[in-house]
């Protein structure tokens, strides 16, 4: 059995404890239960079918959306500020906010039909480092300005972040941790960044 790690405030939790807690929060998708609770209606039948946000919100409106987003960053935030009071080391802290995403992404009762993981990501990160998630934020709103495509930049951006976890000095084991995650984020969106290429980007306005 794999020991409890005690934080100075006396929580116990095990690594594998706090990974599994961590992919059934993600679990609780807020854009699905948050439609179904308001409208009845199943997210994933509407628009694109994804649970997350960005569908949310074109379907139902900017309201539905700010809901979603603030619901979907604070169970990744909340894992994470957990598997710190928990003692958890940061790599496994890393895998917490992996198991968050995954359980969003791929939630085991809604049909592993989830969302995309960009919020829950946004929100874990903030907690387990903001240096570290302004910084990748500074990235993506360049890239989005450079190339005026939106999921472009910010794919790019979540691509680089074991790059940008190497210029703040963490050890190889984060930051092998962080591209995966970057992953599992990148991942989902491959449909929509094949569309967002086949599109022309609009013209800088003079």
């Amino acid at each position: 059995m794999t020991p409890a790690i005690e934080s100075p405030d006396g929580l116990g939790l095990t690594p594998w404890l706090g990974v599994i807690a961590a992919y059934a929060l993600g679990c609780f998708n807020t854009g699905y239960y948050f439609i179904r609770w308001k409208t009845g209606q199943d997210i994933r039948l509407c628009g694109s079918g994804n649970a997350g946000a960005a569908n949310v919100g074109r379907m139902f409106g900017p309201w539905f959306f700010g809901i979603t987003l603030i619901g979907d960053m604070a169970k990744g935030a909340l894992a994470v500020h957990y598997a710190q009071l928990g003692g958890l080391s940061l790599p496994v802290q890393v895998l917490v906010i992996a198991a968050v995403v995954a359980g969003h992404n791929w939630p085991a009762q809604l049909e592993f039909q989830g969302g995309k993981g960009v919020a829950s990501s946004c929100g874990a990160l903030l907690f387990f480092d903001p240096l570290l998630a302004a910084l990748l934020l500074v990235v993506c709103a360049v890239l989005i300005a450079v190339t005026r495509r939106f999921t472009l930049g910010a794919m790019v951006a979540y691509a680089l972040t074991p790059v940008v976890a190497i210029t703040l000095g963490y050890n190889v084991t984060v930051i092998a941790l962080l591209a995966a995650l970057a992953g599992l984020v990148v991942f989902p969106h491959q449909q929509d960044l094949r569309a967002e290429l086949s599109r022309r980007p609009p013209s800088p306005k003079v």
